[in-house]
């Protein structure tokens, strides 16, 4: 090639440098996830759109503060048009389903919504 001979050190050296860049990669998408993991794992309503937004806004890093922040906002907040225990139900659906348990959560549902309540012994017939 160059009037030099490629020995196992050139090639060794190569592959070093491909491995650290594939680990370069691999501990950016971690951090760009983190925001999502953080809403995720705190039951945020706003989960999805966290974690949109803290892979989307990794490469101008303002928005990705923003969602690291927003990731940590309180979630008391209840929406008005369903009553809390219905918004509650919502949001641990739309949890199982980012993590990949939607499967499960459905069924574990349909098993309670089937249920007959128990007799209330404090009724009169």
């Amino acid at each position: 090639m160059l009037g030099f001979e490629l020995d196992i050190w050139d090639y060794l050296t190569f592959l070093t440098g491909m491995a650290a860049a594939i680990v370069g990669v691999v501990i950016l998408l971690f951090i760009a996830g983190l925001p999502g993991k953080i809403a995720i794992s705190r039951k945020h309503p706003d989960a999805e759109a966290v974690k949109v937004m803290g892979y989307a806004g990794f490469l101008a890093f303002v928005p990705w503060i923003q969602a690291f922040i927003w990731a940590f906002k309180p979630t008391d907040i209840v929406d008005i048009r369903r009553f809390p225990t219905e918004e509650a139900k919502e949001i641990d659906e739309n949890i199982a389903r980012l993590k990949g348990d939607a499967d499960k959560k459905q069924t574990k549902v349909k098993a309670q919504m089937t249920e007959k309540p128990a007799p209330d012994s404090n009724t009169t017939s």
